[in-house]
């Protein structure tokens, strides 16, 4: 299934929405396809839609949920990619 949460992401003078899947990344690629959402709007494990591409795929069947259950989603698919941190900025451990 694929999900979208509602446009709140402020960037670049727009409102963006997540857009994933809870199956695969591949089922993610062929929807965004479908909404001609180009592959660099792919970041780790979803997508950013601008708000007036939001409508387009709750039409072509997204189903809308909150922010946070975007996230929930993709952590019980195993599909959550953390972003990496750069290795200036982790701290040492100490023992």
């Amino acid at each position: 299934m694929i999900y979208i949460d509602p446009p709140s992401w402020p960037a670049r003078g727009r409102l963006w929405s997540h857009l994933v899947s809870d199956s695969s990344f591949a089922e993610l690629h062929a929807f965004a396809e479908m909404l001609g959402a180009p592959r660099r709007a792919f970041e780790r494990d979803h997508y950013d839609l601008p708000a007036e591409r939001a409508q387009l795929a709750v039409w072509l069947g997204a189903a809308v949920v909150p922010s946070r259950e975007i996230v929930e989603r993709l952590y019980a698919a195993g599909l959550r990619r953390r972003k990496e941190r750069h290795p200036a900025d982790r701290r040492p451990v100490l023992n």
